[in-house]
């Protein structure tokens, strides 16, 4: 069965054409080293709960949209093989010196999928 990779951030709204122009490098660099798929959302219908939400979870600011991410790999093994060469990658070191969110309100995990339909 595959694995996924969830993420979570809060990004500035002056800032998702930058986000956007990142998230396609790293999609570009993933999908090269062998993830099945790459999905970049942003925020739609998204309330700020009372307890919890997805705002609420990155602590999302009023100048602030939340975005849901995640890649999927063939299996956890293959999931662990293709994150060290993305981190490896030199395409993407100044995307991650110079991030257009803050990276201390990322949320992010593996995940293995116990149901695929």
């Amino acid at each position: 069965m595959s694995y996924v990779d969830g993420f979570v951030i809060a990004v500035p709204k002056d800032k998702i054409d930058d986000y956007k122009a990142m998230a396609r490098r790293g999609g570009d660099v993933w999908m090269e080293y062998g993830a099945l798929s790459y999905v970049e959302c942003l925020a739609d219908d998204v309330p700020y709960g009372e307890l919890t939400s997805f705002p609420r979870a990155v602590q999302a600011k009023d100048d602030e949209t939340v975005v849901f991410s995640w890649v999927v790999y063939k299996d956890k093994a293959s999931r662990d093989e293709i994150m060290a060469k993305v981190m490896a990658d030199p395409r993407l070191k100044q995307d991650m010196k110079d991030m257009p969110f803050d990276g201390k309100r990322m949320i992010f995990g593996g995940f293995a999928p116990f149901l695929e339909l």
